[in-house]
């Protein structure tokens, strides 16, 4: 049964944080807010939760995986980023959007495109997030929470805390949050492709 944590909004409690790191230390899987909808949540070299997010949203091989960073100097350290690119990434973070890149030799080979090896970076603009990252002191392995069965992400904590409350080891709910996923713009053939239209306004990027 999934533990369920209650978390302010605009001032998280420092013990629920604590909570929540010490599971995904302990190898859990959580289900957590972001600014566009929820996110299945790991820590980056958890390779058992990275199958059950797999089998949890029925993923292929060529799923990109995303690393939720807590700025940039973070990110700069899991993909390689030119000057052009992160300029035009710099304008629109943090928010609701993804980032496909080359990946460095930090990222675990596992969460890499078999082909392209590259892999999602994103730095969001919530709150409670970077409250987590700030205590778990590196990037977190995440992917969208859209069920095979559903054409949209959940977005009530409550629902996600029924429909996997024997898949996942916690659900934090932290108010209203987005009810999109990211947009996805792929930097990785050198200029900008938006692969996925989502929250954040891709208008710059086409």
């Amino acid at each position: 049964m999934a533990r369920f944590f209650d978390v302010h909004p605009e001032d998280p409690q420092p013990r629920a944080i604590n909570q929540v790191v010490d599971l995904l230390r302990d190898g859990g899987l959580i289900a957590y807010p972001t600014d566009s909808c929820y996110a299945l949540g790991a820590q980056l070299g958890n390779k058992e939760a990275l199958d059950r997010i797999r089998t949890i949203r029925q993923l292929d091989s060529k799923h990109h995986f995303t690393l939720v960073c807590s700025d940039f100097a973070q990110l700069g350290q899991f993909v390689n980023i030119g000057n052009d690119v992160f300029r035009q990434i710099k304008a629109v973070t943090p928010g609701s959007f993804t980032f496909i890149l080359p990946a460095t030799r930090e990222v675990p080979r596992r969460l890499l495109h078999p082909k392209k090896k590259t892999v999602g970076v994103r730095i969001p603009n919530h709150r409670f997030v970077h409250a987590l990252l700030a205590e778990l002191g590196e990037p977190l392995l995440t992917s969208t929470l859209l069920l095979p069965d559903q054409a949209e992400p959940l977005t009530q904590g409550w629902e996600i805390k029924e429909r996997l409350d024997n898949e996942v080891d916690a659900v934090i709910d932290s108010g209203d949050c987005g009810t999109e996923p990211t947009t996805v713009v792929d930097f990785s053939g050198g200029t900008a492709e938006v692969v996925r239209r989502g929250a954040g306004d891709p208008s710059r990027f086409e």
